[in-house]
């Protein structure tokens, strides 16, 4: 294993199209529940035990070999709003040309034919720490950590927030990520015997209802 090709998959600039997303942070921006670096904090934690943990569980049970097919219809299932899925699946045909890139695979291969339209990000994300030779807690830490990274981010954008204090929030969310990512590597362990239905199922109504509106939008700086 080498752990040096997790820096790979989590670096900002692997082409994997998350750049162009904000996890929910436009809309709450819109919506005034983001306005300054403690606004961020409050909706990044959200976002890591919800939307985060769901990420993290599929990545680890894709990465530990779990059916990628059955942790789609997973996927699928815990994504209410038809925006999120849409935009998963976007991310995840992305990913699935880097990752194929980077560390080809015949799982990979497969899970393309399969899926030509993309499929849901968290599962091309466990799949691909699988064909870097990284375990199910790489991929857990990876999709974790996306989930707060994407907003802290777009957040910079958005409102000019200074990037010291978005980078500090992420540095003092870091112990609550290393407790999403152990709780998803259970989780995923679970599924391997119990099957999906023993992953989280964790929602944040605000962020699908977001996600729908922010999709009304004419004119916006992010796809989701």
């Amino acid at each position: 294993m080498s752990r040096a090709a997790l820096l790979v998959l989590a670096d900002g600039r692997f082409p994997a199209g998350g750049h162009a997303h904000s996890g929910g942070a436009e809309a709450a921006v819109k919506a005034g529940r983001i306005t300054r670096a403690a606004d961020l904090e409050d909706f990044c934690r959200g976002r890591a035990h919800t939307a985060g943990l769901v990420a993290a569980a599929l990545a680890a049970a894709a990465a530990l070999g779990a059916d990628p097919r059955e942790l789609d219809a997973a996927a699928d299932a815990r994504t209410p709003s038809p925006a999120l899925r849409a935009a998963a699946r976007r991310l995840g045909r992305q990913l699935m040309r880097a990752a194929r890139a980077s560390w080809p695979s015949a799982e990979l291969d497969q899970l393309a034919r399969g899926f030509p339209k993309g499929a849901h990000q968290p599962v091309v994300l466990g799949l691909a720490a699988r064909a870097a030779g990284l375990g199910p807690a790489d991929a857990a830490y990876c999709a974790a950590y996306e989930s707060v990274s994407g907003p802290a981010t777009a957040t910079v954008r958005l409102l000019s927030l200074d990037p010291f204090d978005a980078t500090g929030v992420l540095a003092r969310l870091a112990p609550e990520l290393d407790r999403v990512a152990d709780a998803a590597v259970e989780a995923a362990r679970r599924a391997l015997d119990e099957g999906a239905d023993a992953l989280p199922a964790a929602s944040g109504p605000v962020f699908e209802v977001g996600a729908e509106w922010h999709a009304t939008w004419p004119v916006r700086l992010f796809a989701s």
